[in-house]
């Protein structure tokens, strides 16, 4: 059964900027700048007023209307990127082989020495505006942050997935680096 009208609502907080031009997304804050590409989303989105969004879609059927809050979604997760920023914390799990993680050309990538004991070295380049560096405070831990929340999390997900295990039980063999909090570089009060 196809919805006539369904529509959502976002406001946009002081001091961040959000310029739309035929679903190319422009969202300015503090912390930098962040564009999206939406045109592949047959999507209605309007300014209504000066502080808030409109996202429309007319006659859509039941995926069209899923959409609405994913595009929402999206635009929230931007406008957060460029007040807060986002931060992933990543620590390292071992058994007996401790996992030796350098990091390079400064926050931009990582190498991953002595997984379960292997000679292997695994390079992770970061995605662009991701940076990434050792804790001061936990032994072995990465901290991950950058404004755009898709690449922050694709570069823990990069990471992960190159410490797996392979050819042996996951279930006895569970070292690797996985990803232990996330959040936004500046804490609410």
């Amino acid at each position: 059964m196809k919805d006539i009208y369904k529509s959502e609502e976002l406001i946009i907080p002081e001091g961040v900027k959000v310029e739309l031009n035929a679903r190319l997304i422009k969202v300015t804050g503090p912390r930098g700048e962040l564009n999206k590409n939406l045109r592949h989303l047959n999507i209605e989105i309007k300014r209504q007023g000066k502080n808030k969004l409109a996202f429309a879609v007319h006659h859509g059927g039941r995926k069209h209307v899923a959409a609405i809050r994913t595009v929402r979604s999206l635009v929230n997760n931007m406008i957060i990127g460029v007040t807060k920023g986002f931060q992933y914390k990543m620590r390292y799990v071992y058994a007996h082989f401790p996992i030796n993680c350098i990091i390079q050309d400064g926050g931009k990538a990582v190498e991953i020495r002595n997984f379960l004991g292997q000679k292997v070295v695994f390079n992770v380049k970061m995605q662009e505006g991701v940076t990434i560096e050792l804790s001061t405070g936990q032994k072995d831990e990465l901290i991950l942050h950058g404004n755009d929340l898709e690449a922050v999390s694709q570069s823990a997900a990069d990471i992960q997935q190159t410490c797996l295990v392979k050819n042996k039980d996951i279930r006895k063999f569970l070292d690797g680096i996985y990803v232990s909090e996330r959040g936004t570089l500046v804490q609410d009060e």
